[in-house]
């Protein structure tokens, strides 16, 4: 089986930066005495994870501690795996760490966004302005909230690279969840976008897409997109319903038409969006209308009878996960 998610040659020395298929995020991993590897992937995801690693010259084994950019599956995954297997120390911010660590039903979103996660537990935990050594590269911690409100940013202001997260990509924005991270997220979004306008970056990743050398587009980019939905709230609704949708049909290598009813009935996130943001009082009344959108939007197709998700991505493989991928079950 081959593997994607190769090194970006970009990438200044000792970053290596691995670009990867839904439903991993993209790692970067600092080389050096002590490796630190900058998010983990998606748990179903660990064997191109290993892989790529080793690829690196940098074993899995080699990693001294992970560094979380905020909690969701797609960036936090590999965690149990890593500290299962290796004992590898686990950092993120102080507030998703809690929640973790007291094995809170609302850790990692997990149970509202119907993603599995398997269980870890953050070691370190982070505030704005802490540093990050990683063997001769020192990374600042930059609280960046807006897509959670644990999420952060890294910064070495030696190299003028920024490990950014979700924040911002190079051609998107992050999707925004009014309903567990509360109603100002985009305007957190904004000014978290502005603290990081203030620095000089010449090379910058973010969770998904390429990495950037004009950090400062993407981030005016980004800035007028989120200005936008703070005018037009159903635009941030549309983008997030698809978002975790597109995500949730990866999970299934697709869907037949009976399963997505089955599926959106009972998720969370469905309910929420449909009665309070689409004002839907039998929320069952918008999945029509969201698959609709999907296909418009050429988010999805129907092939073979089922909704396939057209970002290009790794089904999770059979027989996995072996254990509870919800909070509750840790």
């Amino acid at each position: 089986m081959g593997f994607g998610g190769s090194p970006v040659s970009v990438a200044p020395e000792p970053f290596v930066f691995f670009q990867r298929s839904f439903p991993s995020a993209n790692m970067v991993l600092i080389k050096g005495d002590r490796p630190v590897l900058v998010d983990s992937g998606f748990g179903g995801d660990i064997a191109e994870t290993r892989h790529i690693l080793r690829q690196s010259g940098f074993p899995a084994e080699s990693v001294t501690l992970i560094v979380n950019t905020h909690f969701h599956c797609d960036h936090a995954g590999g965690n149990s795996f890593f500290q299962s297997e290796y004992g590898t120390p686990i950092a993120a911010h102080r507030w998703e760490a809690g929640l973790v660590n007291r094995r809170d039903p609302e850790a990692c979103t997990a149970e509202w966004l119907a993603q599995p996660m398997e269980p870890y537990t953050v070691t370190r935990h982070l505030s704005d302005g802490d540093r990050v050594e990683a063997g001769g590269v020192s990374l600042e911690v930059i609280e960046t909230p807006g897509h959670t409100l644990g999420h952060i940013s890294l910064y070495s202001h030696e190299d003028r690279v920024l490990i950014g997260g979700d924040l911002f990509h190079s051609d998107d924005v992050a999707w925004l969840n009014p309903f567990r991270e509360g109603v100002g997220g985009a305007s957190r979004a904004i000014e978290s976008l502005d603290r990081l306008a203030g620095l000089k970056i010449a090379w910058a990743a973010s969770g998904h897409g390429e990495a950037t050398t004009d950090a400062k587009s993407a981030i005016e980019a980004a800035r007028a997109r989120y200005e936008k939905w703070l005018e037009e709230p159903e635009r941030a609704v549309w983008h997030a319903c698809k978002r975790i949708f597109a995500y949730a049909l990866m999970l299934e290598d697709g869907m037949e038409e009976d399963e997505i009813y089955a599926y959106l009935r009972a998720a969370p996130w469905l309910r929420d969006f449909a009665i309070h943001a689409f004002g839907e009082a039998e929320p069952n009344d918008f999945v029509s209308p969201l698959i609709a959108e999907m296909l418009r939007s050429n988010a999805a197709e129907w092939r073979e009878r089922k909704l396939i998700a057209l970002s290009p991505y790794n089904p999770p493989p059979l027989g996995w996960p072996e254990g509870p991928v919800k909070p509750k079950g840790w």
